[in-house]
């Protein structure tokens, strides 16, 4: 059952369009990539269901509710959770207010974040300004689990980051997805979500150049959308 649909979607910054007819679709569980070079859209696809950009055609479903062009807190209020791309935390709380601004009930609270980010654990009295990158970023992650997602976006969450934070959220990535939750997540390494993601979707130019399983991209495929 699909969770997500977005459905000929097309969205512009003033005179410049930058999607063109995007049909994508997160069926409930699953975890879903969108990947592409930089500045093909992949971001503008993710503002627009998020409503942080208004799409200028088309139409996005969310738990089978229209929720195109509705205001971010509202789709955030109907189960979206957003690690944006360059984490966007609050410096001047700590990890634990951070946690706790946007705490909503459910199975995932404050204290089962930490217990999945132990480092985060060891600094929840500390600001978040003071953090490394990627306890940064494991803190963005966390904030968005609390909210308690249906789906949860994750844009660019391994980026920059040195290779053992990478392998730490990646393993954290593998088993939220165990536990059932949906995932739509923007990422550069084809080879960490050939392991995560169910489905793929390769943008280029604002428009999807590809889709399919892991199984069925080909060199010839990844010459074309992905190699710089």
């Amino acid at each position: 059952m699909s969770l997500l649909e977005v459905n000929s979607l097309s969205a512009s910054y003033g005179q410049g369009q930058v999607l063109v007819d995007i049909n994508l679709s997160v069926s409930e569980g699953s975890v879903v990539a969108l990947m592409g070079r930089n500045g093909m859209g992949k971001t503008s696809i993710i503002k627009c269901v998020c409503g942080i950009m208004d799409s200028k055609q088309g139409e996005i479903k969310f738990s089978k509710e229209n929720i195109t062009n509705k205001k971010s807190f509202q789709i955030s209020n109907l189960g979206i959770g957003l690690t944006p791309e360059g984490r966007r935390i609050f410096g001047n709380l700590t990890v634990w207010e951070n946690l706790r601004v946007v705490e909503r009930k459910g199975n995932w609270s404050n204290r089962r974040v930490l217990d999945l980010f132990p480092r985060l654990r060891d600094r929840k009295n500390q600001l978040g300004n003071t953090l490394s990158g990627g306890e940064q970023q494991m803190l963005s992650i966390g904030r968005a689990l609390v909210t308690n997602p249906k789906l949860l976006i994750l844009d660019e969450a391994t980026e920059g980051l040195a290779p053992f934070i990478q392998e730490e959220i990646w393993k954290v990535l593998t088993s939220i997805k165990e536990e059932g939750m949906s995932i739509l997540i923007v990422d550069k390494s084809l080879k960490k979500l050939s392991n995560l993601a169910d489905y793929f979707y390769l943008v280029v130019k604002g428009e999807i150049g590809w889709q399919g399983e892991y199984k069925e991209i080909s060199e010839e495929t990844i010459r074309k959308y992905l190699s710089v």
